[in-house]
């Protein structure tokens, strides 16, 4: 149900919508969305822009948005980088660069009362 003078809901119907706006609700995702543009960018190259731009996030808190966008389906992991003998750092790219919601086709039909 979604509140008060709601018929009830399909949750499957409206899920997707509701998973993009879970993951991109925080102002430090969309940051992240501009930095990876067009192209990709490692965690690391993230984590450096994430800081020119004032944002003070730790590496732990980085990993959580990035994981957050990845199962929502708007960051894949390109490929890894092997970087001096440690553990390879994960690339970025965007999967979805748009969003799109068509309110009259993407909606479940309303039942028509003509006859």
């Amino acid at each position: 149900m979604c509140g008060e003078g709601c018929g009830g809901c399909n949750a499957k119907e409206h899920s997707k919508f509701q998973m993009y706006v879970r993951a991109l609700h925080c102002p430090t995702r969309w940051i992240i969305i501009r930095l990876i543009g067009d192209g990709t960018k490692s965690t690391n190259e993230i984590f450096e822009g994430l800081k020119k731009t004032g944002e003070t996030l730790s590496k732990s808190g980085l990993y959580y948005h990035l994981s957050e966008m990845e199962q929502a389906g708007i960051i894949e992991l390109a490929e890894y980088l092997e970087v001096g003998g440690g553990a390879p750092e994960k690339v970025w790219r965007l999967k979805t660069k748009e969003i799109r919601i068509n309110l009259l086709t993407d909606l479940p039909e309303v039942p028509s009362n003509e006859q």
